[in-house]
């Protein structure tokens, strides 16, 4: 059933002016609803409306205040978990049981800063006996978030969260695909007794609503999930106004196993480094870096899993969901096919699945050269690339040499050779015998291109504070 939804500006609910966005199920093309077109003008008044707040209200509780009003979001998340599951399903085409989990780590990420609210604690400095020196920390004021596709619900936490808790207030502008639950949020903040204001939605293009969020004169940080391309743009537009920026813009992360590894364990944790969320993950272990005397064993393994890979609608529970739209479809399918182009070869998948729907199948390339576009550039789907190894130092050249530096995973037995490669691999995180493990607790960010800050854990809180320094002589 389709539904029109509005977007929240202070304590307003609005349609916005002109024809919606028309939302579509990836799965099933079919369309489920629209949302507002927002522009410059609902921009100005969404921060007007946060800076209000910020100013009146939030900055104003005590920190404990703030941390309830948290912690009650993240219970009330939790208490609408399959409604907030079954919008994230229908919008991006994930399966429910993915939604369901990204669902609760968002509760969680509003349950762990509520905990650190009322800790964000200062210093005192050592002058002498004369003087009393000492730092506090505080709120930047109105913060900008700029948030992606892919997990849009989980990430509206992982940065609103850590900023609210700080004192800040929020405009989100999600992206015009995945709009949904960051609306729906706007009600569970209503429920919990947030300020007015506090947090706000505007929803439309990224040229329309989100350059005009990201230059507004009015806006004090900026956290962007993106592109490299749109993360440049938004780096100079917040240059106009000298704003600081978090960037998280994706990665070509790569997968290392040795030959000490388990083939069955190790084509598992690949299957789940590529496939998961249909490949669309910033740190999906895109690259498979594979020492030679294991690689015949793993990739036969590998095969197996990917051919036994269940595709269909995000509702009936899949192992795989589709694209998120008919756009996305078209650049992977086009890697694909540039892939063979350049002499890669295919031993599965590497066509579109089903009769309905934005559906690819799970894609294995070898003869990979490490300078292919399908070893260097960011496909954002169930595309991997392999390439083979004979040492370590190979592994960890062939690792470094792209441009991102996201994430890498690591398989074998010898602890020595994992934490030698985890000090010499250019990544801001690194998983030892696992893909995907640690959680809201654990700082994530990268190095080179895929952008810098860190998000996550209690780093994250130093997006959106500044330090200050008072002295004072005793006399």
């Amino acid at each position: 059933m389709s539904h029109s939804y509005q977007m929240l500006i202070g304590e307003r609910w609005e349609t916005g002016k002109g024809e919606g966005i028309t939302v579509v199920d990836p799965a099933t093309e079919e369309v489920i609803g629209t949302i507002p077109r927002g522009n410059a003008d609902d921009v100005d008044r969404a921060v007007k409306a946060a800076r209000h707040a910020f100013d009146q209200t939030w900055r104003k509780l005590k920190p404990r205040e703030r941390a309830r009003i948290l912690y009650d979001t993240g219970r009330a998340i939790e208490e609408r978990i399959d409604d907030f599951a079954r919008l994230e399903t229908l919008d991006s085409g994930k399966p429910l049981q993915l939604s369901h989990k990204e669902v609760l780590s968002t509760a969680r990420y509003f349950e762990y800063y509520a905990g650190a609210a009322d800790k964000l604690e200062g210093r005192s400095i050592p002058l002498g006996p004369d003087f009393m020196d000492f730092t506090i920390r505080e709120p930047m004021g109105v913060t900008a978030h700029v948030v992606p596709w892919n997990m849009p619900f989980n990430m509206i936490g992982r940065s609103v969260a850590p900023a609210l808790a700080a004192g800040n207030t929020a405009v989100v502008k999600p992206s015009e695909m995945t709009s949904l639950t960051a609306l729906e949020l706007g009600r569970v903040f209503q429920s919990v007794g947030l300020p007015h204001g506090v947090y706000n939605v505007v929803t439309g293009y990224g040229l329309e609503a989100g350059e005009p969020l990201c230059g507004h004169p009015d806006i004090d940080c900026i956290t962007f999930t993106g592109s490299v391309p749109t993360g440049r743009r938004v780096m100079k537009t917040a240059a106009e106004h000298i704003k600081p920026v978090v960037l998280e813009l994706g990665g070509k992360s790569p997968h290392i196993i040795f030959n000490d590894a388990d083939p069955e364990t190790a084509a598992a944790e690949v299957a789940k480094g590529i496939y998961a969320n249909t490949g669309q993950i910033c740190s999906a272990g895109s690259r498979l870096l594979v020492e030679r005397g294991i690689a015949d064993n793993l990739l036969e393994a590998l095969v197996a899993r990917s051919r036994k890979i269940r595709l269909g609608p995000g509702m009936e529970q899949p192992d795989m969901g589709p694209l998120v739209s008919q756009e996305h479809l078209d650049r992977v399918l086009g890697y694909i096919d540039t892939g063979k182009e350049q002499g890669a070869r295919i031993i599965t998948g590497g066509e579109r699945a089903r009769d309905k729907g934005y559906f690819v199948a799970p894609t294995v390339f070898t003869g990979v050269d490490p300078e292919m576009r399908i070893a260097q550039e960011e496909i954002f789907g169930p595309v991997l690339s392999v390439l083979t190894f004979t040492d370590e130092a190979q592994a960890a050249a062939l690792a470094n040499n792209v441009k991102y530096g996201l994430v890498a995973g690591i398989h074998t037995r010898d602890i020595d050779r994992a934490m030698r490669l985890a000090r010499d691999l250019r990544v801001g995180q690194v998983y030892i015998n696992e893909y995907f493990i640690g959680g809201e607790e654990t700082p994530f960010g990268g190095y080179k291109q895929s952008g810098f800050g860190r998000e996550k854990g209690l780093p994250a809180l130093d997006n959106y504070t500044q330090l200050k320094n008072i002295c004072v002589r005793i006399r």
